[in-house]
């Protein structure tokens, strides 16, 4: 049997950016099935994890220094430009969330739309949570406007991030990107490497 792959992610977090990047093409390495489940990390924060917050508050000075260099090595190894943080920050992505959900009824535009969420908000410095920018991207990648629009309004695709959340914390999340191989949690950009283990270790 292929390896279940679930990738729980928001499209505020620059570490799930660069995660973001590399989980399709590992789980295409391995025969993995993949399956994208956008959550609302803020949310997460103010159930269980309000620790963000604080240490945005009143951090480490050195610690916050160094955080920011090692987002840039990031970026840099990845081939990635990165704002951080972002004129707008944090950022509301709910809209942004549920949109992919009306793209993942899509399957050839998925990829292509939240590559695009990420680069905008991340890379180009745009508001995401702004109805024009996220109608230009629509647009982009090929999506129907008009749909994706009276979609992302219904309460059924509002339920639908909301309950993924929910799950995620049930299942020990505290934050994006959380990742499940086989049920086995990983957590951040820099766990990919323990993922390709645990890949590995199911074919």
């Amino acid at each position: 049997m292929a390896a279940r792959v679930e990738f729980f992610y928001d499209y505020s977090s620059p570490w799930t950016y660069l995660a973001f990047t590399r989980i399709d093409g590992l789980c295409q390495k391995y025969a993995a099935d993949l399956e994208w489940r956008p959550i609302l990390v803020g949310g997460i924060f103010n159930s269980i994890n309000p620790s963000v917050y604080e240490f945005r508050e009143k951090g480490v000075p050195a610690k916050q220094k160094y955080m920011a260099k090692d987002m840039q090595d990031w970026a840099r190894y990845y081939g990635l430009k990165i704002k951080n943080p972002p004129s707008v920050f944090p950022v509301n992505s709910v809209k942004a969330l549920r949109g992919a959900l009306v793209a993942l009824e899509h399957p050839d535009r998925f990829l292509a739309y939240s590559y695009r969420v990420f680069e905008t908000y991340w890379g180009e410095d745009k508001d995401i949570s702004q109805d024009a920018v996220l109608r230009a991207i629509v647009e982009e990648v090929g999506l129907d406007p008009q749909e994706y629009f009276e979609k992302i309004a219904r309460q059924e695709y509002k339920d639908r991030v909301r309950a993924n959340t929910d799950e995620v914390i049930q299942r020990g999340g505290y934050g994006t990107p959380t990742m499940f191989v086989n049920g086995s949690m990983f957590f951040g950009n820099d766990r990919l490497v323990l993922v390709e283990e645990e890949l590995k270790r199911s074919t």
